[in-house]
């Protein structure tokens, strides 16, 4: 599509923003760029504003103002916005970032969705892809803007993308060779309303898919295992918990890949030589394997990879182990599902961090999970109220209430002994405290290491 002295107007000036001007400036297009947030809260704006005319931060223009042929929405801009209303009311055409970033490259591109493993299973995805030595680029909602880094790929190369719900509301071409749904549970309510709505944004990701095409199911999760019957494309399915006699799936401690019609089953590796903790990695694990096979991994090379493979910063992060103590920073665990998975990935004693802003969910499931695992509750952050009434109604013994995030870390230190695990698990977003996790996961490391740099005080 040529978007050559056309007017398009990017929503969100934060990295996908930033990353979308530049992509639309080199295709000759005429670029405004907007912000509720001021120039001051906005990181890297400088070099934007050296390079357009059309900024306009601190707020909202009326549409009427710029008149725009494409709108391009940030993943954390809500489509409810009046701005974007009347653009689709005016049947303008709307991208999300990766949207844009994707429509004229030629690579190979796997995609990665799922309420959680989405980072893990990207990233190990990203590392077996270099094995391949082709091209590489993993970005997306992983922290990395699409639009920045696929330019010069061409047809030989592979770029692996985390897409989040909201990079996929609005597929319009997005062309995804080899589409991932790792699992869903309910998130980001505040902004889908309903879990089916959720759905239907998650599975955009197999919307353009051809039978050419491949797409990695979850076997265990009833709503993306039905999924497999209405999709155009190739199906292959994981289970963690389920012998399948077609797809990849655990055979005693091995992961195997089977295929009924040949009546062969294939070892990949044993779970144990896996560095990845907890059942729940090895969905990732499943997921990445039947990609890599796809884009040309031999079992061994694949094998290999995976052995090698330690995880991902903010995920079940082992920070370290002080006075006997073993400290995790989990700080990507965003919603109850997440958090819940940590907890059982660990047999020690835990002392648990969580709090932070809610994104809709209860808590009461949760809470019975920390009920049995948890000898220790630490809350804090705008939740916090909310889920220490959850904690009481299933009966959490040893619950407190802190009133900052650094409170929040010596409580935690000072209530566990040698042999506990201190696992920061928020169950919560970092909204309400920090601009990111991965800001809340740096200074629980940096507070965590402090404490034993520094002599404790008698």
């Amino acid at each position: 599509m040529d978007w050559l002295n056309k007017r398009a107007l990017i929503i969100g000036a934060g990295l996908s923003g930033q990353a979308a001007v530049r992509k639309l400036q080199k295709l000759g297009a005429e670029v405004f760029l907007t912000d509720s947030k001021s120039a001051e809260q906005l990181a890297g704006i400088e070099d934007i504003r050296l390079g357009t005319k059309h900024l306009l931060l601190g707020g909202m223009p009326e549409f009427a103002e710029i008149n725009p042929e494409l709108i391009v929405l940030s993943p954390g801009v809500s489509p409810k916005l009046p701005l974007v209303q009347e653009g689709l009311s005016r049947n303008v055409t709307l991208w999300s970032e990766v949207e844009l970033a994707m429509h004229d490259c030629p690579a190979l591109c796997v995609g990665v969705t799922g309420t959680n493993g989405k980072t893990t299973t990207t990233t190990l995805i990203g590392e077996l892809a270099k094995l391949t030595g082709k091209p590489t680029v993993v970005a997306g909602n992983i922290g990395v803007a699409l639009s920045g880094q696929v330019n010069s790929l061409g047809d030989d190369s592979i770029v692996v993308a985390e897409l989040s719900s909201f990079q996929l509301e609005f597929v319009d071409k997005l062309h995804v060779h080899i589409g991932v749904l790792l699992n869903l549970t309910p998130d980001h309510l505040d902004r889908h309303g309903t879990l089916e709505n959720y759905l239907e944004a998650k599975a955009q990701i197999f919307k353009n898919q051809t039978p050419m095409d491949l797409a990695i199911l979850n076997w265990d999760d009833p709503l993306v295992r039905d999924l497999g019957s209405k999709l155009k494309s190739q199906v292959i399915y994981f289970s963690p918990t389920t012998f399948l006699q077609d797809g990849i799936s655990l055979w005693h401690d091995d992961i195997v890949y089977a295929v009924k019609e040949k009546r062969t089953m294939i070892p990949i590796i044993s779970r144990k030589n896996l560095q990845l903790r907890g059942s729940h990695n090895l969905e990732n694990v499943m997921a990445a394997a039947a990609a890599a096979r796809a884009f040309g991994l031999s079992w061994t090379e694949i094998s290999e990879g995976l052995a090698r493979f330690k995880g991902v910063e903010h995920r079940q992060e082992v920070v370290g182990s002080f006075a006997g103590v073993l400290f995790v920073n989990d700080s990507k665990g965003t919603n109850t599902d997440a958090a819940t998975k940590a907890l059982l990935a660990f047999d020690e004693p835990l002392v648990l961090i969580a709090g932070g802003k809610n994104k809709g969910l209860d808590f009461h499931e949760f809470m019975k999970v920390v009920r049995k695992r948890v000898k220790s509750l630490v809350l804090l952050g705008q939740a916090a109220g909310e889920m220490e009434q959850a904690a009481k109604d299933e009966g959490v013994e040893r619950i407190i209430r802190v009133a900052t995030f650094e409170e929040g870390v010596e409580k935690a230190i000072s209530e566990a002994v040698p042999g506990d695990v201190v696992l920061l698990s928020p169950a919560c977003t970092s909204w309400d405290m920090f601009k990111n996790y991965e800001q809340r996961g740096e200074l629980f490391k940096e507070l965590v290491r402090r404490h034993y740099r520094e002599p404790i005080q008698k």
